[in-house]
């Protein structure tokens, strides 16, 4: 049974101008690969199959999607064919993705693949037009507003780099025509390489409709090439992540300073102060405040909890109703009970805290395993809990509920609830020592 619509996502290049051991589509933005922008974008559509064309070097890393390898970089139609024998006879028509374009939209995407249909094409190009063409190639259209031809840059004459629409590498084919128009492909080019635009040009001449979609934003279908181009994107997908959790009902008071990855959720009635950073699964409940300076990763923030300042959450921290990680506290794979405070100076990890305790400044759990390949030990502080100033917890240990440690304390037992705990040699005071010490 054939789908209506697969696709493929040409991520095979290493590109060399990233000035990187790490291939281009591989570089992180934002929580994801490059590559992985593209994939999200195609998800929505439900193109089946969908495959990504990768490089020997980087087959094992996509886990979970259908690969083809690129044996050697010998450009875009060689890309496609390399995945012929995945996508041959599985739908009606391709799509046809660049693994450089992050910024691509499942709106945009869906645009094109309808104006190829309402088109009746057997191709249709996705074009845009940038402020700075650069070595884009160049669309060409006949006196009937369809395609004529696709010049790569390297090929052109002065008239046709004069044009200002360029071909954006994404198109929709209908393959029954891509697969032969693949086959007939040629290297006698400039760079010597397969170029999918010959395919289109194939399709042209033998008579067949090829369409032309217009990006209305030119940002969308910008390749990443160098670094200074990620960091570009890095910042539009950032504004757009932003402006989405605005209009829902969150205050960001300094957007360009908030960087929040696209899978975090975050409620209504929440607000995040300047240069805090979201990251993975994190969820920020209703009420809520975060920052400044604040990175969170992978961690839950409850209802009316309020985080930092200069505070780190690492994953799988779970802070309960109108819980507190205050200033320069550090929470690890740790449970904060509901309006429990953790307030300031303290690395928590690997621990539950009850409801309603207070942890003083400069606590410690120290859960190191004391043998090797033994699992780090947890600390469990009950509800109603008071810790002292610069103690240390010994996992596994357990604090019980409304017990209280004084200041100083390093625990290595158990206490039971209810009882004072104090682990600290008594203070000697000797009289008129300080001066003949100094003397001495």
């Amino acid at each position: 049974m054939t789908s209506d619509l697969s696709a493929v996502v040409m991520a095979g290049g290493m590109g060399t101008r990233m000035k990187s051991a790490t291939p281009k589509h591989l570089h992180p933005l934002l929580g994801r690969r490059m590559v992985d922008w593209i994939v999200e974008a195609a998800r929505p559509l439900g193109a089946d199959p969908l495959v990504v064309v990768v490089s020997p070097e980087t087959k094992d890393q996509f886990s979970g999607l259908e690969i083809a390898v690129q044996e050697q970089p010998r450009g875009t139609g060689d890309a496609v064919a390399a995945a012929r024998s995945a996508l041959e006879g599985r739908s009606r028509s391709v799509l046809v993705l660049s693994g450089d374009t992050p910024l691509l939209t499942t709106e945009l995407l869906a645009e094109l693949v309808a104006h190829h249909r309402v088109e009746g094409a057997g191709c249709t190009v996705l074009s845009f037009v940038p402020p700075d063409i650069r070595s884009y190639g160049r669309v060409v259209r006949d006196d009937r507003g369809l395609l004529a031809a696709i010049v790569e840059a390297s090929d052109a004459t002065p008239e046709i780099l004069a044009m200002r629409e360029a071909n954006s590498s994404i198109y929709v084919f209908e393959s029954e025509l891509l697969w032969p128009a693949i086959a007939g492909l040629t290297s006698h080019n400039a760079q010597g390489e397969l170029y999918l635009t010959d395919a289109v040009r194939a399709i042209v001449e033998g008579g067949h409709k090829v369409a032309v979609h217009v990006a209305a934003d030119p940002a969308e279908t910008e390749g990443v090439n160098t670094r200074a181009e990620l960091a570009v994107a890095a910042a539009v997908l950032r504004d757009r992540i932003n402006l989405r959790h605005l209009l829902a009902g969150c205050t960001i008071v300094d957007p360009a300073s908030t960087w929040i990855d696209p899978t975090v959720v975050i409620e209504q009635d929440t607000t995040v102060h300047p240069f805090t950073v979201l990251r993975g699964r994190t969820v920020v409940r209703t009420g809520a405040e975060i920052g400044p300076q604040v990175v969170a990763i992978d961690a839950e923030i409850g209802p009316g909890a309020t985080v930092g300042p200069f505070c780190y959450l690492r994953p799988g921290t779970v802070l309960g109703e109108r819980a507190k990680a205050g200033t320069f506290v550090e929470l690890k794979n740790t449970t904060v009970g509901p309006r429990s405070k953790v307030p300031h100076l303290s690395y928590i990890g690997d621990a539950e805290i009850g409801e309603d305790t207070n942890i003083g400044a400069g606590a410690i759990t120290a859960n190191f395993p004391h043998q090797p390949g033994q699992p780090k030990g947890r600390t469990t502080i009950g509800a109603n809990v008071r810790t002292g100033i610069h103690n240390g917890f010994e996992a596994p240990i357990e604090i019980g509920d409304g017990a209280w440690v004084a200041g100083g304390s390093y625990l290595t037992d158990d206490v039971p609830p209810g009882a004072l705990a104090l682990a600290r040699e008594r203070q000697i005071n000797k009289e008129g020592r300080a001066g003949a010490e100094r003397n001495h």
